[in-house]
């Protein structure tokens, strides 16, 4: 409906699209073993982390370059930074490692932050 003088103008669009300008994401986890009172160093924790990325993705997935940054033996967990362009094949190897050393385990992500 118009008004006495009004011209109505053709409805605009437009796209924006947003680049994530984070260089890493951080990722804290934890690793979840069917027999708690399994020990895991730091070097056990990278290398599972690698042998998930190489099932998944194979040598291309073994090469992304992630950081261990501080790991607690006691309560398995873990800060991990990634590069973000490897966010995705991290995440997703994570969430498809099923067991350790022949028992069932989980990764839980506790927290994931974006630092600009």
């Amino acid at each position: 409906m118009r008004r006495g003088g009004e011209t109505e103008e053709p409805a605009t669009y437009e796209r924006v699209v947003l680049k994530n300008a984070s260089v890493y994401h951080y990722m804290k986890v934890c690793l979840v073993l069917e027999n708690e009172g399994t020990g895991l160093s730091a070097v056990d924790l990278k290398q599972l982390i690698l042998t998930g990325l190489k099932n998944l993705y194979g040598e291309v997935g073994a090469a992304l370059s992630f950081d261990l940054l501080k790991y607690d033996e006691a309560t398995l967990t873990a800060i991990l930074r990634v590069y973000s362009r490897g966010l995705v094949k991290l995440w997703s190897s994570l969430t498809l490692l099923g067991s350790y050393q022949n028992q069932t385990c989980a990764f839980r992500v506790l927290q994931f932050q974006i630092l600009v």
